[in-house]
Formats: C-alpha cells, structure tokens, sequence
C-alpha cells in the first residue's frame, strides 16, 4: 500500500484487482463490499472523513466529493493495480455549477462527467448514454456540456464557446471583411474567423472549417480565389 499526499490531492495505490469489479457496480448497486483487501486504506478513509465508518461503502465518497463541488474519485485499474485519486479542490467552476444545480443527476453520471472533466477515457457506450441523456454534446474526441445543461446551470457562453454559429454566420463575417477590404489573403481569413470558431475544435480542426467555409462560398459563385487572394463576386 502507498499513500501520496500533494497539495491538492492524496493518492493510494494498492496492488492487486479491485474487490468491487467495477466503479459502475459500485455507484449502482447500494450493498457495501464484505471484503476489504487492505485495512489500512479503509481506515484512512475514516480518518480523512471521507466515510463515516468501516464499512459504509465507496458511495459515500463519492457522495462527499459531489457536495464539496469537487471532481469524484479518480479510478485506475492498470499494471495489476488499484490507485485511487482524490482531488481537493474545485477544479472546474462549471463542473461545480452542474453539481450544485442539477440535483437529478445520478452519481454514475456525475462519475462519467467527471472523467470527462478530467480528460479521462469514456468508453463508446457511456459517451452513447451521455448523449441519450442530452449531457454532452460535439465529437468524441472534444465533447463538451449539452445545450440544455448550460441552460440550466448559467453555462450559456460556455455552451456558445463549444457550439459556434450557424455556418451562415461565418460566411457573413467573410463577405462583409471582403467589402471592407476588397481583396484578402487566407491567412487575413483565418485571423478573422479562428477566434470565433467553436473552442472545442483544436487549431487543425478550424482550419479544415475555414477551408470547407471558403469552398462553399467559391461553389455558391460569391468569392474568387487568385494569385494568393480572394475577392467578392460582383
């Protein structure tokens, strides 16, 4: 067994499988392990105030981390071992807002956001479950709080970040920088529109956008593309 306490967190690792099987057995089912693999992690816990006894289950961990607004447990279960990873701290305001506000939430799903949060692995069906439960939103590898969430927990500008506009609207932006300046280079294009461009794209990801947005207008007959620049169709 080892134990590391860090500023904002306390890690305990432990060799061997996981009694419980699984974190989703544990959050769904409200029976307490009968075993435990190692005392002296179960009486940390006590004295850490993270359960109130030996014996009252891993729940109630999770259920203390859900009240203090801070990320639930972090399970890794490589290399033939079990490390827990308790986070301190707030780590994510809008995180803490979803926790505060939406008191539906089930603890399996607050554990799955909390992955998310923490940039941890979601498997094809809990991001499938996410989506069905409208929660998140945007690809698989840049998801981010659904629509009706941010409503619901004053994450509207953040879900606007993630989201962006209508196409439309970034093609506006281009015709009428065009009108400005008569002329533009894709570089002036792309400074013009990167900005503005969903945050939960990476860097590559806007500038394919900025190309199909750019495509679109050559194919609709409203830009010209020559010599390094392009210009408004009159």
């Amino acid at each position: 067994m080892a134990y590391i306490e860090e500023e904002d967190r306390l890690i305990f690792t432990n060799l061997g499988s996981f009694i419980p099987n699984s974190v989703k057995n544990v959050l769904m089912n409200d029976a307490p392990t009968e075993h435990y693999r190692n005392r002296f992690l179960a009486t940390a816990m006590v004295e850490l105030g993270m359960v109130d006894t030996i014996g009252s289950g891993i729940r109630r961990m999770f259920n203390k981390q859900r009240e203090r607004l801070f990320p639930m447990p972090d399970y890794d279960f490589s290399d033939n071992r079990v490390k827990v990873t308790i986070v301190g701290k707030v780590v994510d305001i809008d995180y803490a807002m979803l926790l505060s506000k939406d008191r539906s939430l089930t603890l399996l799903e607050i554990e799955m956001l909390s992955r998310l949060l923490m940039h941890r692995p979601l498997s094809d069906d809990e991001i499938s479950y996410l989506r069905k439960r409208k929660l998140v939103e945007g690809r698989k590898s840049s998801l981010y709080i659904a629509k009706n969430v941010a409503k619901a927990t004053g994450q509207k500008a953040e879900y606007t970040r993630n989201k962006g506009f209508d196409d439309n609207y970034y093609k506006d932006l281009i015709l009428k920088a065009l009108d400005q300046h008569v002329t533009m280079s894709r570089p002036d294009i792309d400074n013009l529109l990167m900005t503005k461009l969903p945050e939960a794209l990476t860097d590559k990801q806007k500038v394919s956008k900025i190309g199909n947005l750019l495509t679109a207008l050559r194919m609709a007959n409203k830009i010209v593309f020559g010599e390094k620049k392009l210009w408004r169709r009159k």
